[in-house]
């Protein structure tokens, strides 16, 4: 191609001079301004494959392809756009599945087929549908960025249009629709610094650019403290190992232990409005069984299904490697758009490993200074700014709204000595480790009490104090504390057997056990079971803290264990019969009588 033949294409064009599988080097004149994280095109006969920026040196600049770069020969055309790698915003996100670049994978299946073209794309909403939109302001409000112009139903929920994030100050309005409109529609027109343009419900971001960030400075929005838990339904996470809402999380643990399984719970449970569930690298076939069970699954906050109020982005381990990094990011605008409108929003990644090493790939192409095992150097900070755009924020409008992040982390072999489980290890505040043991013994969750922790209890437990018990950290305390001396009881019976260790040992070891299989287990599928609201969980622990912290007069190691494999039973079984009902009330009459018979027995020893 003769590149002086159209000065326009010249402007915004670069040649590609190298390829290193999916990087590519590539050269433009002197003419041609590059910005870091801009998208462009390789052109490769009639297909266009997508491009981003990752570094620029003079004339040269490396790009990341996000397809597969066969056929990709030195002296092919690169078309820039200009435009940051960015998330398109509007009314109609929920309920669908796209690719770490916003493609809708159901539509491009339906028009190429289950295997799809590389280059191909589609716009990720759908243009030609009409939102009824109400306006919220009139002519001559001023509306600051991330304000609130009107109202359009999404669901169940109410989708807020919202002044563009990149304003430089207070927009005027200088009119604004009502009625029917598509996503192309102007619905407002506003004035800033004197130029006046028109506004649809729709609005590009950069995913790599937090959206509060410059809210925050101009002060239109406010980052709060959160002082509020996320309830999961999970007792474990509940009550040993809280997270807060808009705080982060991660679940480490091996092949198997159960990652997945937990964040659904999560995803279905948790107080929360939205839910964007990232698929970073992981098998196509966990990813297939996710995009089929959220349809099917009831939602029991709505009456709908799940899917009504998530939204999937998904690169499995078939896919471009170079596109798992982008769906990180892709996820976390999506959620903080939400967030933006005074929605609690929960993201969960699955995995972050496979994020980090899609980044060492790359890295490694670009000949960077490798880190420990090869990951970039760079790691520990990618890591860190991305948690730290969840957070609890009062918009604009003065509405309140979070986002909750949960990643998993999967270090080979359960190793969590790895550089990416210790750089997510230090960043989040609530660590779920997920323990092999545990797994292989069919506990779920396999959350090890003995290694998991919260940060988060000094911040919640005005809340906790408040709404559960005055008391309750002293609680929590003590039975991690039983757990922790019958961990150490076990392991001595590992070595000597029951009779080389007391009677009084043997106890505490029997309570402990009581701890762990009547209230840290739970039954991911029973409908009652496998949510335990908070007002449930006190009641629980209280009863089961009325019985472990029991002084007891045993005559033998047997009858002890009778009695703690009896309590243990009709506990489980409580904890399957839902509130009120005949089961209920008779299951919890039968452990009160259990202890009450032990403890009559104990006040007759004393008394002799």
């Amino acid at each position: 191609m003769n590149r002086n033949d159209n000065q326009e294409v010249n402007d915004r064009s670069a040649v590609v001079v190298q390829v290193r599988e999916s990087l590519v080097l590539v050269q433009f004149d002197e003419h041609t301004s590059v910005k870091k994280n801009e998208v462009g095109y390789v052109c490769v006969g009639d297909e266009r494959l997508k491009a981003e920026v990752l570094r620029i040196r003079g004339r040269v600049a490396d790009m990341q392809v996000f397809e597969d770069t066969t056929g990709v020969r030195v002296g092919d055309r690169v078309e820039m756009t200009g435009d940051m790698l960015s998330a398109t915003l509007g009314p109609g996100l929920l309920g669908r599945v796209f690719d770490g670049l916003q493609n809708p994978l159901h539509e491009l299946a339906d028009q190429h087929g289950f295997f799809l073209p590389r280059g191909v794309s589609a716009p990720p909403l759908d243009l030609q549908k009409e939102w009824q939109f109400t306006p919220c302001v009139s002519v001559g409000s001023r509306v600051p960025p991330g304000g609130v112009l009107g109202t359009v139903p999404e669901g169940s929920f109410i989708h807020k249009i919202l002044v563009p994030f990149g304003e430089p100050e207070p927009a005027v309005v200088t009119w604004i629709g009502e009625g029917n409109y598509t996503l192309n529609d102007p619905v407002a027109r506003i004035e800033v610094k004197g130029v006046e343009r028109e506004v649809t419900m729709v609005q590009p971001w950069p995913v790599r650019r937090p959206i509060p960030a410059l809210l925050l400075r101009r002060q239109y929005a406010e980052r709060m403290y959160a002082q509020e838990p996320l309830t999961t339904g999970t007792r474990i996470i509940d009550t040993f190992f809280p997270i807060a809402d808009g705080g982060t999380g991660c679940i480490p643990g091996p092949f198997g232990a159960g990652k997945t399984v937990l964040q659904s719970t999560i995803a279905r449970y948790a107080t929360v409005d939205i839910v964007i569930a990232v698929a970073c690298g992981e098998r196509a076939g966990e990813v297939v069984e996710t995009i089929t069970l959220y349809p099917e699954t009831e939602d029991p906050r709505t009456g709908g299904t799940l899917m009504d109020r998530t939204i999937i982005i998904c690169n499995t381990s078939s896919m471009p490697v170079a596109a798992r990094e982008a769906s990180i990011y892709m996820g976390v605008t999506l959620a903080e758009y939400y967030r933006q409108m005074g929605l609690k929003v929960l993201l969960i990644a699955d995995s972050t490993s496979r994020w980090a090493q899609a980044m060492r790939e790359t890295s490694g192409r670009m000949e960077e200074i490798p880190g420990e095992e090869a990951f970039p150097a760079y790691l520990d900070s990618s890591v860190k700014s991305v948690y730290e755009r969840a957070g609890t924020i009062r918009c604009a409008d003065g509405s309140q709204g979070s986002l909750t992040m949960i990643g998993t982390v999967s270090p080979a072999g359960g190793n969590f000595e790895e550089p990416v489980t210790q750089s997510t290890l230090g960043t989040v505040k609530t660590f779920l480790g997920l323990s092999y043991d545990r797994a292989y013994k069919r506990f779920y969750p396999a959350i090890d009490p003995l290694v998991s922790w919260s940060r988060y209890f000094d911040q919640l437990s005005p809340w906790l104090s408040k709404n559960l018990a005055p008391n309750w950290l002293d609680d929590v305390r003590q039975l991690q504390t039983l757990l922790q001396k019958g961990d150490a009881i076990n392991q001595m019976m590992q070595v000597t057997g029951e009779e080389g260790i007391t009677l009084e040992d043997y106890v505490t070891w029997q309570k402990s056990v009581l701890v762990d299989m009547a209230y840290l287990q739970q039954d991911a599928f029973d409908e009652v079971d496998a949510f335990m609201p908070r007002d449930r969980q006190l009641e629980s622990l209280r009863l089961l803290k009325s019985i472990v912290y029991q002084n007891y007069d045993f005559k033998s190691r047997d009858e002890a264990r009778d009695y703690f494999t009896k309590v243990t039973g009709t506990y489980k079984n409580w904890n399957y019969s839902a509130s009120g009902t005949p089961d209920y009330e008779r299951l919890k009459s039968e452990i009160e009588e259990l202890k009450s018979s032990m403890s009559v027995r104990t006040e007759q020893a004393n008394l002799t």
